[in-house]
């Protein structure tokens, strides 16, 4: 470990090989860093923090505080962050609550500037926060999303995979996959069709989701008529069956 001299870390955390710490940074008893972390100035890394290969952590990041939530009374829990994951300056992630124990997120994700991951939070694999994107706790969040800057997500809020925010936005339902929303309220604008195409999804695939979304936001059919229509002239590939599996599991009802 290259540890600068001003930089306080307990003899009982766990780093690992080629870990950089450098000025005034803190990290607490209990910690375990892997390999090739960088960690900026004055970062605080607290108890229960886990994180994984090539993190970087830049410049007055708070990682894993206690929760803001007067339910919590000093359990012990964690804060886990996958590898290869980039924080910038000041964001702050919080450990979990006994609801869930812990606050997880995944590989290859970048929180930009000043964004709040709040206790209990699930965020997944190559998840992307614009500048000040605020969560509050027991927020999931699925792969490959991405919330737009200063973007406010409301707890236990569901955003699904490949899913797109637009900036400035308050997310006080779930979003569906594979979709993009914005406006006040927040509303369905499409299919995040570029976003896909990007990552592989077929011509084929696309096209179809946005006949099963066109109906699933029809303001011209019922319910049932609505149902009809997707079980018969749906094809029930993956990607409409993760979506019809979201909607039943939604809690707040679904964007539309």
């Amino acid at each position: 470990m290259e540890q600068h001299p001003t930089a306080l870390v307990s003899s009982k955390a766990v780093i690992g090989n080629h870990v950089r710490v450098g000025p005034y940074s803190i990290i607490e008893d209990d910690v375990i860093i892997g390999n090739d972390c960088v960690v900026d100035s004055h970062v605080s890394i607290k108890s229960g923090v886990r994180l994984g290969d090539n993190i970087k952590i830049h410049h007055g990041a708070a990682i894993g505080g206690p929760p803001q939530d007067l339910k919590y009374t000093g359990e012990k829990t964690e804060l886990y962050v996958g590898d290869n994951t980039i924080i910038r300056e000041f964001v702050t992630l919080n450990r979990g609550t006994a609801a869930h124990g812990k606050t997880e997120i995944g590989k290859n994700c970048l929180f930009m500037a000043y964004c709040h991951a709040a206790h209990d939070n699930i965020i997944g694999n190559n998840v992307i926060l614009a500048n000040s994107v605020q969560m509050g706790g027991h927020v999931e969040i699925g792969d490959w999303a991405i919330l737009g800057g200063a973007s406010v997500v409301h707890q236990f809020s569901l955003i699904g995979e490949h899913a797109m925010v637009g900036g400035g936005f308050r997310v006080t339902q779930d979003v569906m996959p594979y979709v993009m929303v914005a406006g006040y309220p927040l509303k369905y604008t499409g299919v995040n069709a570029i976003g896909l195409k990007r990552r592989g999804f077929s011509s084929e695939t696309i096209n179809t989701l946005k006949t099963l979304f066109r109906f699933l936001t029809s303001k011209k059919m019922t319910s049932a008529q609505i149902k009809d229509r997707i079980e018969n002239e749906i094809p029930k590939i993956p990607e409409v069956i993760r979506v019809l599996e979201f909607i039943q599991r939604s809690k707040r009802g679904v964007v539309k």
